[in-house]
């Protein structure tokens, strides 16, 4: 996806004078002609024309990077968006609406720009522990304030007065700045399409349409992005507002959306904002709880330990705003995978999962499907203490025991005793078979004979032509 740099559309031409013409700043404006203000008084004039100067200026972009840049350059540019942020956080006056067009083409030419292509530790620089590993932009020093500038514009000025400008283009030329793999440029984006959603009403629809679209690239084609964190916070904020019941579209979006981007391998880095959007919608309506936990389930991962570790937590807390009346359907599929990372040989999976029978709520959906749950759960607790590398897991495993067995002791018993008949005849079967191999084994030496090729020696004499016997074509 490209930045495609739209000019804002430019207020008519009014007539200037020559002295107004020679009071302009001598360098030229780069981008759309500029309006001439309206001739209300000299200290007016003077001040708009200084704002257009400045404005004009700010339309070099400078790298930060070619030697050959001027440094005094790179700060006089600073120096003048600081000029232009005051003029916009001064509640003296509003802004005139001539300066809107300048101002716009200025921010675009500044931000709308090629990124660089992302560097092998863009996963790793986005987790929030790893700060010091991410990469900074050196153009920050300007697009700080450039940022500051546009968000003042979206919040002090009419939105209608706006739409000219900050059309769907504009859009999506802010939602592809979110792969920058500088933090403080995504927050900055993040506040800024924050606010335009909220003050821009009617572009809402192809607002939430163009993150689902950037969200559906990434699992299923790219599963590289920086700005999934940043677009998930947005989407946490638009989901608290939605009213009940909710919207077909919106559960649609639960399913196609949220739910599949619990697949990536980078889910650590954006699954605190992740699981607060889903938990959103099953506050909202609890039934909705069914879905989400198989959706989780249906994704859960094979070998990435520390996932597994995030997705159980994020059932624990499901759990807990679950529909009551869902919970003897859902007792045995969830639990039957908690009870699989019982036997994880990572400790810290087996540990988590251990640590859910801590969860009042979540002890209270398994005592409605007894009789379907405590076999599973005792067969996995019992191999834990037969097999299980790690002293604390045995330790947190004879906890978890002794609480289940106070919860049912009959139950409790029948399911040892299954689990022992079980492994009787397993172990039954397996003599079983050793003794048919054995006898197999015992007919096969008997007639060893008859299964051994014969050995032949040939003998040619000394003077015999081997290569002509096999350079002999055949019949």
């Amino acid at each position: 996806m490209g930045i495609r740099r739209d000019s804002p559309k430019n207020s008519p031409r009014k007539k200037t004078t020559l002295k107004h013409l020679f009071d302009l700043d001598p360098k030229p404006y780069v981008g759309s002609p500029l309006p001439s203000p309206r001739r209300g008084g000299g200290g007016t004039d003077y001040e708009h024309d200084g704002i257009l100067s400045a404005i004009s200026y700010c339309n070099s972009v400078f790298t930060f990077t070619d030697p050959q840049e001027s440094p005094s350059q790179q700060d006089l540019k600073r120096l003048k968006l600081m000029d232009v942020v005051s003029l916009l956080k001064s509640p003296k006056k509003p802004l005139h609406e001539q300066l809107f067009s300048p101002l716009m083409s200025m921010v675009s030419v500044n931000l709308f720009r090629p990124l660089p292509p992302p560097s092998k530790t863009s996963i790793v620089s986005a987790l929030p522990d790893d700060e010091e590993l991410s990469t900074f932009t050196p153009l920050w020093p300007h697009l700080q304030l450039v940022y500051d500038i546009l968000l003042r514009l979206v919040l002090n000025v009419d939105s209608k007065k706006l739409k000219d400008y900050i059309d769907h283009q504009f859009i999506r030329n802010l939602l592809y700045l979110f792969q920058s793999e500088d933090p403080r440029e995504r927050e900055s984006l993040k506040n800024v399409f924050h606010r335009i959603y909220s003050r821009f009403t009617s572009y809402r629809s192809f607002m939430r349409k163009a993150m689902n679209e950037v969200f559906l690239r990434y699992v299923f084609e790219t599963e590289k992005h920086c700005g999934i964190g940043e677009l998930l916070e947005i989407w946490g904020s638009i989901i608290n507002g939605f009213g009940v019941p909710l919207k077909e579209e919106h559960k649609l979006f639960l399913m196609r959306v949220l739910l599949p981007l619990h697949k990536p391998k980078g889910l650590q880095v954006y699954h605190r904002q992740l699981a607060y959007c889903v938990s959103q919608f099953v506050q909202k309506e609890p039934a909705l709880g069914g879905v989400v936990v198989r959706g989780i389930l249906r994704y859960w991962p094979i070998t990435n330990c520390h996932k597994e570790v995030l997705l159980i937590g994020e059932l624990e807390e499901l759990v807990e705003n679950i529909d009551p009346d869902q919970y003897r359907t859902l007792a045995l599929p969830l639990c039957s995978r908690i009870a699989r990372c019982f036997n994880s040989c990572n400790s810290q999976v087996a540990e988590r999962a251990l640590y859910v029978w801590n969860n009042e709520q979540f002890v209270k959906m398994a005592s409605e499907a007894m009789e379907e749950v405590f076999p599973v759960v005792v067969e996995g607790m019992e191999r834990n203490l037969k097999l299980h590398w790690s002293k604390s897991v045995k330790q947190l495993t004879e906890n978890v025991k002794a609480m289940l067995e106070e919860m049912d002791p009959p139950l409790y018993d029948k399911c040892l005793r299954e689990i022992h008949h079980r492994e009787s005849e397993a172990h039954r079967e397996q003599i079983k078979r050793q003794q048919k191999w054995d006898q197999i084994e015992t007919a096969a030496a008997r007639h060893s004979h008859f299964l051994q090729p014969t050995k032949t020696m040939c003998f040619f004499p000394l003077n015999y032509n081997l290569q002509a016997l096999v350079s002999q074509p055949t019949n």
